[in-house]
């Protein structure tokens, strides 16, 4: 995997009904990458940290989904993979079932 991109700010983080706004974020993408140097489409992990001292009850949302809206305007889906505010996505790269790659 290449790191590809890494950007924090303040964004607004979307869990189910309910929306925090200016919550830090700091998140790093990387892509697969084959031995050709071309990205093998879908085959991704995004990685980082969203401050959760601005979130009420972070912790019951480890192991969840939520939306982060970022400041210039993109939206990545990510899970909450730690109280401490540890967020992770992966792709899974083309062959393996699916309908979207």
């Amino acid at each position: 995997m290449k790191l590809v991109e890494e950007c924090a700010g303040l964004g607004e983080l979307i869990a189910g009904p309910q929306t925090f706004q200016q919550v830090p974020y700091r998140i790093s993408r990387y892509q697969g990458m084959a031995s050709s140097g071309l990205p093998i489409p879908g085959l991704h992990r995004i990685e980082g940290s969203i401050g959760v001292e601005h979130v009420p009850n972070a912790a019951a949302l480890v192991g969840g989904a939520f939306t982060l809206k970022l400041e210039d305007g993109r939206s990545v889906a990510l899970t909450l993979a730690a109280a401490d505010g540890r967020v992770l996505a992966e792709g899974h790269g083309p062959k393996h079932g699916c309908s979207c790659c």
